[in-house]
């Protein structure tokens, strides 16, 4: 019964040092579904996202974080897409991203699914420090999440995180099993760097 903590491959070989939580970040999909993480925890989480930047500090990020057990919980999997919703109710916590796309004199935010990625890039760096795994997930109906929360027009889903303690690899199906234990890779520096002039 391999747990997903115990997979030291998932750990990213770089080529160059990086901080732990970024070297040991990865998205399992395989949560103990017994473990809860306390609001407290979720609040640290959300107080890293807090301070990501934004273009001219317009914060365009929103959020709803909900709780297994909760109502919330069962309406944002219920929304979740495909392979998403066969493990996701093992997740201690899901949070909805949502972007404001415009001010409130009606502007147009251009850089607010930008600045969203940030502020989830450090929410999800702040809980590996925490010692707890995430994973973003785009695959969710997002016209399902809007009514069941009620929100407005400028409100925009953009995906959902998972958020938990890893759990029992062969609890997944097959297909997700061999996803699971499949070895991290990246395209290399010199393929995602076009130019660089020193």
């Amino acid at each position: 019964m391999p747990l997903a903590s115990d997979l030291a491959p998932r750990f990213a070989q770089t080529d160059a040092p990086l901080i732990g939580a970024l070297v040991e970040r990865w998205s399992p999909r395989a949560y103990d579904r017994n473990a809860v993480v306390a609001p407290e925890t979720v609040q640290v989480m959300l107080e890293a996202a807090r301070w990501a930047p934004s273009a001219n500090n317009s914060q365009p990020w929103r959020f709803i974080v909900a709780h297994r057990g909760t109502p919330e919980f069962t309406a944002i999997h219920d929304a979740l897409m495909g392979f998403n919703q066969v493990w996701a109710d093992s997740a201690a916590v899901l949070i909805v991203n949502l972007v404001e796309t415009a001010d409130a004199e009606g502007r147009e935010r251009p850089f607010a699914a930008y600045d969203l990625g940030q502020a989830v890039a450090h929410l999800s760096v702040q809980a590996q420090h925490l010692g707890l795994h995430s994973h973003q997930m785009g695959g969710v109906d997002r016209d399902a999440v809007k009514a069941a929360f009620g929100l407005g027009e400028t409100l925009q889903v953009l995906s959902v995180i998972a958020v938990g303690v890893p759990g029992d690899v062969d609890a997944l199906p097959e297909a997700l099993r061999e996803r699971e234990l499949a070895p991290r890779t990246r395209l290399a520096l010199d393929e995602i760097v076009l130019r660089s002039a020193a």
